[in-house]
């Protein structure tokens, strides 16, 4: 790509000529590119060449399906690209720009509404089991007559405004892609990974706190006459939370979707590998994916071959993309439709929000 006449930098960047990646920066001093590509390493970011005189520049190259976030430093402050307006939170305080490559695209399920008028709010109490004694939890029934079940989501308040996950089970259930599933929004706390680092303290207020306010205000599937109904979700640390809550409970959690599983932070595994390598394999069914571009990537992929070699019942999905919901909720209606497959209820009726 020859920009070496522009005099000003193109209306919007970068720019994207099949699976090349054209980033452009004008600017005085030299920025340094960083994002999914190099795992937001900040001490070795990707410093951009000048072809003019306050012009910079640099291309790389990517998967014709990938979704990229990225970011500029200039001086040592994170600076946003001025000719890219999509622009996403990054859940840290930060802002990133993002952009799709040409067979990339966000999931036609994940359009996200800005009301949903049938989730309830409660607030439990619990000075034993929470770190802050008291958590807002957020239930959802689903439009059908019948029972559903249920899908506990860590991270719930993430996964209602940035997952989408109202948004994605309605839009599926329009479409008869999945079963009508109910949803109990567990948000997590400031002192997230104590809570999400394989906390039995946290399975139990989940099993004694979360699950009997569902099923005291959710017309659910009766988990004592089906076993393991029920399905826990999570990303990064809820995601290994996620998969050490089916472990330990799989009778109430017998489906688990993982995303990106922090199974090891801070150079040391977590327990979730001492939990998986056992004997006695409990009959769950797990869900996991994986960005490519996720710095979890390579214990992902250990992850899952230990679950291979011991015999548990997973289907491993990787997409090119990093470790943001973006990446999480455009690949999350497939994990929704392969464990809960749509089963003709001619009782349900979509409805409109």
């Amino acid at each position: 790509m020859n920009i070496r006449e522009h005099e000003t930098i193109p209306t919007k960047t970068p720019l994207i000529e099949g699976n090349k990646v054209t980033f452009l920066f004008r600017s005085k001093q030299q920025p340094i590119l960083i994002g999914d590509f190099n795992n937001w390493d900040f001490s070795h970011g990707i410093g951009l060449d000048q072809y003019t005189p306050g012009m910079w520049i640099t291309t790389l190259e990517f998967p014709i399906d990938a979704y990229m976030e990225y970011s500029f430093f200039v001086n040592g402050k994170r600076v946003l690209d001025p000719k890219n307006h999509q622009r996403a939170d990054n859940g840290t305080g930060d802002i990133n720009n993002y952009f799709y490559m040409p067979e990339a695209k966000p999931s036609e399920y994940a359009i996200k509404k800005n009301s949903y008028k049938d989730l309830k709010e409660y607030q439990i109490i619990d000075d034993i089991r929470l770190v802050d004694s008291s958590r807002k939890i957020y239930l959802y029934q689903p439009k059908t007559e019948e029972p559903s079940p249920l899908l506990v989501a860590y991270d719930g308040n993430d996964y209602l405004e940035r997952g989408y996950i109202v948004s994605i089970i309605e839009n599926m259930l329009k479409k008869e892609k999945i079963q009508p599933l109910a949803l109990a929004l567990v948000p997590s706390a400031r002192a997230r990974f104590v809570e999400y680092a394989g906390n039995d303290s946290t399975v139990s207020f989940v099993l004694n706190k979360v699950i009997p306010l569902a099923q005291k205000n959710l017309n659910l599937i009766d988990i004592h006459d089906n076993p393991g109904a029920y399905c826990i979700l999570g990303a990064s640390m809820g995601g290994m939370m996620a998969l050490y809550s089916a472990i330990r409970a799989p009778k109430i959690f017998g489906k688990v979707i993982c995303q990106s599983g922090a199974f090891r932070m801070y150079e040391e595994d977590f327990s979730i590998f001492d939990l998986v390598d056992r004997e006695q394999i409990p009959q769950i069914q797990i869900w996991m994916d994986i960005g490519k571009y996720d710095f979890l990537y390579s214990i992902n992929q250990r992850m899952h071959q230990l679950l291979i070699d011991k015999g548990y019942c997973v289907k491993y999905e990787e997409v090119n993309g990093g470790h943001n919901y973006t990446t999480w909720r455009n690949i999350l209606p497939q994990a929704l439709e392969f464990l809960f497959p749509w089963r003709g209820n001619s009782s349900t009726h979509s409805g409109e929000n």
